[in-house]
């Protein structure tokens, strides 16, 4: 019998999450320093955007052009940008991938190079998956557009796109080279993208931070869309991305080999009603509903005091969140139906491999994890929710009819 051979290695990955506004501004060097922080020679770029941002931008593409004449020297545009349809849409279909890839291949990107992507979550998941799938790896720089990822999924280590009817079911761990997070974005943003980043910042707090939380709880009337308290979502955001950040690689499973996944709190059924509902609510919005469930199942089961889940359901609906779907609702008596929302659980599990694990609530700011649940105390909670969206609801319409 041979002596086996044993390999082993570490790799030290480091990124900057950047603050600025108004980043295509000639006199913001933000990208810039970016892009020729470690290159001795120049570098080529190719730039893919969203196209929402870009029609809610429309003089975009002339103030990339002209923030990079002064650079020539150091930086190479590579080829027109690629303009991808926003939301799940880029994650849905191959074509968009496959464009970035063809884009590598005829404009000779090299893994010295760089994909920069603008543009929501979605789109930025999918250009991030096309770079690290693209030789191998090419770098990436990632700009996000709206509250969700520039406070939770752009900055964090993971690309993806759908597949074979599952969220995020094909995929890379490959961390940006940098994110750098423009403010100024967020100003076209419309009601339901300016709330739904929101649940994410929710979710951390719960999890992590109870001051952080009680911001959010006490500034929930001036974050709402109606008011959209700038400075307020400023620092829900950097506190946000920083809890995030610190969680990659203080919880000791960055590329998330355990069954684990604390971030993912409320997830399991968020990602099967994006799924039943043909996404046609927002991922933020799912993320609301699924803390929502998991936090009255916390309850029923004698973790969470009413007095905090009260609080917790408050906050949601000051921001204006709607806490129940009727997708909710879907398949209740048959867990095994693709459309029911209890095959969230199994599909959960299947994603993270090994036995089930669950987070749920013990206080706000104390959690703990469990692998078994119970169908009928979660339909009781589902029961809730539904209760309190129809009393949510009577009480507006009687006052809009006042």
């Amino acid at each position: 019998m041979m002596k086996p051979i044993q390999q082993r290695f570490s790799i030290s990955y480091a990124y900057d999450v950047l603050f600025t506004e108004h980043l295509f501004s000639v006199t913001n060097n933000t990208l810039v320093d970016a892009l020729t922080r470690n290159a001795d020679t120049p570098v080529d770029v190719f730039f893919v955007i969203d196209d929402g941002v870009h029609q809610h931008h429309p003089t975009l593409l002339a103030d990339i052009d002209a923030y990079f004449a002064p650079h020539e020297s150091l930086i190479n545009r590579a080829g027109d940008p690629c303009i991808i349809p926003g939301g799940e849409d880029a994650k849905n279909d191959a074509a968009h991938t496959e464009a970035i890839q063809q884009a590598v291949y005829e404009h000779k990107i090299c893994r010295h190079s760089f994909i920069v992507a603008i543009g929501g979550g979605a789109v930025l998941d999918m250009a991030g998956y096309a770079a690290a799938t693209s030789h191998r790896g090419v770098r990436h720089i990632r700009i996000p557009t709206t509250v969700l990822s520039q406070n939770d999924s752009g900055v964090g280590v993971k690309n993806s796109v759908n597949a074979f009817g599952s969220k995020n079911f094909l995929g890379t761990f490959a961390p940006p080279d940098a994110v750098i997070n423009d403010f100024n974005f967020l100003h076209t943003l419309d009601d339901r993208d300016w709330r739904a980043g929101i649940s994410e910042a929710i979710k951390v707090a719960l999890i992590k931070d109870p001051a952080f939380f009680t911001f959010i709880h006490e500034n929930a009337a001036s974050l709402a869309p109606d008011v959209r308290d700038m400075p307020a979502m400023q620092h829900l955001i950097h506190r946000c991305a920083a809890l995030h950040v610190s969680h990659i690689s203080a919880y000791g499973d960055p590329f998330e080999r355990g069954s684990s996944r604390p971030l993912d709190f409320g997830h399991w059924a968020a990602h099967k009603l994006e799924s039943i509902t043909n996404f046609a609510i927002r991922h933020g919005e799912a993320v609301a509903i699924g803390i929502a469930l998991d936090c009255c199942y916390a309850h029923l089961v004698g973790k969470l005091s009413e007095a905090s889940l009260t609080l917790i359901l408050q906050t949601f609906e000051t921001l204006g969140f709607a806490l129940y779907v009727p997708a909710l609702s879907s398949h209740l008596d048959d867990p095994t139906h693709p459309q029911s929302l209890f095959r969230g659980l199994s599909e959960f599990r299947e994603h993270l491999g090994g036995e089930l694990t669950v987070l749920l609530l013990d206080a706000i700011g104390k959690s703990t994890e469990v692998h078994e649940v119970d169908y009928d105390i979660y339909r009781k909670a589902v029961a809730m929710l539904k209760s309190r969206e129809t009393a949510r609801n009577s009480l507006k319409v009687a006052a809009a009819t006042k």
